[in-house]
């Protein structure tokens, strides 16, 4: 994909990867729509803000309605609500696969039409490491990642036809808000894989690892599948 001739929405553009990903499209000359639920909150030079709320069809509905030329899109937004699944809090692990399965599927059902009707394009669903590692601390949100992983899986067949190709990217932790408790020496820089995640849908792949951990996690899954 020529980024240069895309037309990207960015979930989530507002912080963290999801303003990197915003700023590096920029930079290779695409047009962005920045969305967010407060889009007042985006601060980026060179992007369009966009009201979208990925738990109201109605706000997606009418941010596909906006961005009626896109030819990207960029599953970015998301949550971490630290719930394990059998003490946890249930309306946390709710919300969780609310916002990081629900949410990118219902907007790629949005959008899907709208970057057909543009002749085709790519979608970009960020995904983690805990697609394939369950830790219980982290219980919902891994059940929610993996849920969204064979999510990506099952949309890349179906959209394939209609000239849309589907990418996941997986990352550990990240420099950001959502890993803050994490210790320096274990984070990548959000900056890195923003450039990743993009070299890797120009490339076309179909999954972009982002760091040694996600990398060896992914190895030993395939390991211990053969096995």
């Amino acid at each position: 994909m020529d980024l240069n001739k895309t037309v990207a929405i960015v979930t989530g553009a507002n912080r963290g990867l999801g303003r990197h990903l915003a700023a590096g499209l920029v930079e290779r000359g695409a047009k962005v729509y920045a969305a967010a639920r407060n889009p007042e909150t985006v601060d980026l030079p060179g992007v369009i803000p966009l009201k979208l709320d990925v738990t109201d069809a109605e706000s997606i509905a009418a941010a596909a309605r906006t961005a009626s030329d896109a030819t990207l899109l960029v599953n970015n937004a998301g949550i971490s609500t630290s719930a394990p699944l059998i003490v946890g809090d249930i309306d946390d692990v709710r919300r969780e696969l609310d916002v990081n399965f629900f949410g990118p599927l219902t907007v790629t059902r949005a959008f899907a039409p709208v970057i057909e009707n543009n002749g085709g394009g790519t979608v970009l669903n960020v995904l983690s490491v805990l697609s394939w590692f369950h830790p219980a601390a982290l219980g919902s949100y891994a059940a929610s990642k993996a849920a969204a992983w064979a999510m990506t899986d099952a949309v890349r067949e179906e959209l394939a036809p209609r000239g849309i190709s589907v990418s996941a990217l997986h990352v550990a932790y990240m420099d950001t808000d959502m890993a803050a408790g994490v210790p320096a020496e274990q984070k990548i820089n959000p900056a890195d894989v923003a450039t990743q995640a993009l070299d890797g849908i120009e490339s076309g792949l179909a999954e972009i690892l982002a760091d040694d951990t996600t990398r060896y996690v992914k190895q030993s899954l395939s390991s211990t599948n053969s096995e």
